[in-house]
């Protein structure tokens, strides 16, 4: 990871418009620019309607030049020496230039330009009704030119609160850029209201299918390979008859013909960590070397890694980590690196030890090379890359409480330092609780839903969180609470009541630009909650939908499959047994009429700052890349969605791709287009990778204020440690009781009083069974007569 820039936008230009020298150059009737070309002179050294903007060390001159692209006056930007920041001639940001926008529409933007320099972007900037102007999005890179060359691109969707735009073109590298005749018009409403092909429950709430074959391995991890076929990863299934007999199995599952191979898996990975590399391959991490021992150890992970290839479907062994990692996370970054924390070690306590594994190298670093704090992060810690470099761990994470502090942070690798950040809601209760970057990821805002706490077992809650990383001290602040749906508490189906919610949540981004919340229990591996929404970034707001008809608690995954279904696996209740049932949803956009279509795309080797032609069969409104999932146990940190603004030309559509790596991570993505309706096409697949990736040492070349002032406490390197002490109950199980696969938990809910019979009579409404005591002890109380089976009939008549 490169060292992050501080960043700080200003306008060096004043923000008001004085005496005017001539007339006005007005806008046209369509063309929403007043004095689109300069024309018209204003107060100062800048044209109406223009303002000299941008920030950082760099020498430059603004210059109203003559051979011009028409008239007689063109905008020369251009600099002549750079450490750091742009330059950029702005619309004015007021009310009498800044071309005013309605909130859903798109427009086309467009201009003729001259440059000498490849460090040139598109930039918006937008007014909030609330919060006052403030950097929107980078959308087009030019290419240099010697001539004039015209350049155009259509915005994404206006978000809510928008009132006005202004943009201009920013340049960041030495060298000029001379620009002429703006123009911008809003995009007429390409298609009739969408027709319902489903009845009207299923167009308004979508569809689920209980695929007709299972699922045959126990798999936990879920990751979609480049090819649209997906891994499932089971290791031992968490089944100590599997462990010990060294079974491990991992399964292919092919979408297109609902079949499943069964793949040799050379080790337990269990509770692994997954991420895609940059060439499709997956990364795997760690896994679990040992089961607990009652009055010994607990889970231990262990240091090897593995890659699975998806063109051979085979595994092949890696270096070793410097430490072993059960339950770690694994996030990519803007270089193709993977930086991993936490977990367990080989002796069971939590590794306090950061690893990178080189893209460059394919190899895990030596020690001596990873920046180190020395900190515990815990177990799967949220770590999303910001798209400066800097890692947001959200609070999302697994058993138990959170970190200490607010529970949540932002770490600079370079500077080696984590920053607190306030505002999460609870943050002891946000145990296997969601967290992903909204749609689109140029949005750097993250979203939290739900979590529990296995330790303490209260009821799953409906806490969602948002955090707005483009603000310069940002903090979370609270969402709208999540829908509650019905839950079984061992009788069958009942509605949720009072504040009850769930943790085990699934969420998954849409290529209409929602995001699929689903699944979820109400308590420690025990409870299922049938419940799903769609939350829209847009409005802030969750929309209830179909329920998944399987429970979809511990270790379950949902997850986007190509053609734009959401597959989801999996449940693991406390009594040990595993729900092998697949589902399928199929969400209300496809039951909206005929999709559109992609009909070719001209080149599927992509690189940063791109320009790349696809064509449709008809009108799109959007177009983005999905980075395909790689998910376990509700976490999946590299989910992101990422626009690809367009140029469109009938049927031809330039799509624009962004030039900063830390915003899409090289790799391969799903191309979705989307119809005005919200409708996606099926998927292609195109691979995103170049010399911007491998080399870039100023990722916020033109980022402006990312999370710059942060007043939270900063720590930098703790003192060298070895580990810290983690409990042999972590997981919320207590194995004195049954088998390595059952969890009998070590809080029982609240409603649940503490006594024999009251705990005996729970764990049979959940299917427990006969449960074998192991060793002397009996913490619970559940083997009154000694006689080394829990809750026998005697048990419980003592009470």
């Amino acid at each position: 990871m490169t060292p992050r820039r501080r960043t700080a936008l200003f306008a060096v230009g004043t923000l008001t418009v004085g005496l005017l020298l001539a007339t006005p150059q007005s806008a046209s009737a369509a063309n929403l620019i007043k004095n689109p070309g300069f024309e018209t002179a204003g107060s100062g050294d800048m044209p109406y309607c223009w303002e000299k903007s941008g920030w950082g060390d760099n020498d430059f001159t603004f210059t109203t030049t003559s051979g011009a692209h028409s008239g007689s006056k063109a905008m020369k930007v251009e600099l002549t020496r750079r450490v750091e920041g742009d330059r950029k001639a702005l619309i004015t940001e007021s009310a009498e230039c800044a071309p005013g926008v309605t909130p859903g529409k798109q427009y086309d933007l467009g201009l003729w330009y001259k440059s000498t320099t490849p460090d040139t972007a598109l930039t918006l900037f937008r007014h909030d009704t609330t919060a006052g102007w403030q950097y929107w999005t980078d959308l087009k890179t030019l290419e240099m030119a010697g001539s004039w060359t015209q350049a155009s691109v259509r915005t994404p969707e206006v978000p809510t609160g928008t009132d006005r735009i202004t943009w201009g073109v920013s340049v960041y590298g030495t060298g000029s850029a001379t620009t002429d005749d703006y123009t911008m018009e809003q995009v007429a409403d390409p298609l009739p209201p969408a027709q319902c092909t489903g009845t009207a429950d299923q167009c308004a709430n979508g569809r689920w299918d209980v695929l007709p074959t299972q699922n045959p391995v126990r798999s936990m991890h879920s990751v979609v390979l480049n090819n649209g076929k997906v891994l499932l990863i089971a290791g031992s299934g968490n089944s100590e008859e599997q462990f010990n007999a060294g079974t491990f199995t991992s399964a292919v599952y092919n979408p297109a013909t609902g079949t499943y191979k069964v793949i040799p898996t050379p080790k337990d990975m269990f509770c692994a960590g997954h991420v895609q590399l940059q060439d499709g391959r997956v990364l795997v991490m760690s896994g679990n070397k040992a089961y607990p021992v009652v009055g010994g150890h607990g889970y231990e992970g262990f240091k090897d890694s593995y890659i699975f290839d998806p063109v051979t479907e085979t595994y092949s062994k890696t270096n070793d980590m410097n430490d072993g990692h059960w339950y770690p996370s694994a996030t990519v970054l803007g270089n193709g690196d993977v930086i991993s924390f936490g977990g367990l070690r080989e002796d069971s306590t939590g590794s306090v030890t950061a690893e990178l594994f080189s893209q460059a190298e394919q190899q895990w670093q030596p020690l001596w090379k990873v920046n180190q704090t020395w900190s515990y992060w815990g177990l799967y810690p949220s770590m999303i890359l910001m798209q400066d470099g800097r890692l947001f761990y959200s609070g999302s994470h697994v058993f138990g409480n959170n970190i200490p502090g607010t529970g949540s942070a932002i770490y600079d690798y370079g500077a080696n330092t984590v920053t607190q950040v306030p505002g999460l809601q609870r943050k002891d209760e946000r145990d296997q609780s969601a967290s992903v970057l909204l749609p689109p990821a140029q949005d750097q805002r993250v979203l939290t839903l739900g979590g529990g706490n296995i330790d303490s077992n209260p009821e799953g809650n409906r806490l969602t969180d948002v955090i707005d990383l483009k603000q310069p001290n940002p903090t979370y602040v609270a969402g709208p609470p999540l829908p509650q749906g019905t839950v079984d508490l061992g009788n069958g189906k009942v509605p949720e009541t009072g504040n009850q919610g769930k943790m085990y949540v699934s969420a998954v981004l849409l290529p209409d630009g929602k995001v699929l919340e689903t699944g979820g229990g109400l308590h420690n591996r025990a409870n299922p909650v049938f419940e799903s929404s769609l939350y829209d970034p847009a409005t802030g707001t969750f929309d209830p939908v179909a329920a998944d008809p399987e429970a979809r608690g511990y270790h379950s995954s949902a997850f986007l499959l190509p053609d734009g279904r959401v597959m989801t696996t999996g449940d693991n209740p406390g009594n040990g047994t595993w729900n092998h049932n697949v589902s399928i949803y199929t969400p209300p956009y496809l039951l909206k009429g005929t999709r559109p279509s992609i009909t070719s795309v001209i080149d599927t080797e992509w690189t940063y700052g791109d320009t790349q032609r696809i064509t449709v069969d008809r009108p799109i409104a959007k177009a983005e890349l999905i980075r395909p999932a790689a998910v376990t146990h509700s976490s999946d940190p590299n989910q992101r969605f990422v626009d690809l603004p367009l140029s469109v030309n009938g049927n031809n559509v330039d799509l624009n791709v962004t030039s900063n790596p830390n915003l899409a991570p090289p790799g391969w993505y799903m191309l979705f287009a989307v119809d005005a309706n919200g409708v996606p096409s099926v998927a292609k697949w195109v691979h995103l990778q170049g010399p911007a990736a491998l080399s870039a040492t100023d990722a916020s070349a033109h980022v402006h204020s990312f999370a710059d002032d942060l007043s939270g406490k900063v720590t930098g390197p703790g003192k060298k440690r070895t580990s810290q002490k983690v409990s042999p109950t972590v997981s919320g199980c207590d194995r004195h009781y049954g088998s390595l696969n059952v969890c009998v938990p070590t809080a029982f809910p609240k409603e649940v009083k503490a006594t024999t019979s009251a705990r005996c009579a729970w764990l049979k409404k959940n299917d427990y069974g006969r449960l074998k005591v192991n060793g002397k002890d009996d913490p619970l109380g559940l083997d009154r007569n000694k006689d080394g089976t829990a809750c026998g009939k005697a048990d419980v008549r003592k009470g």
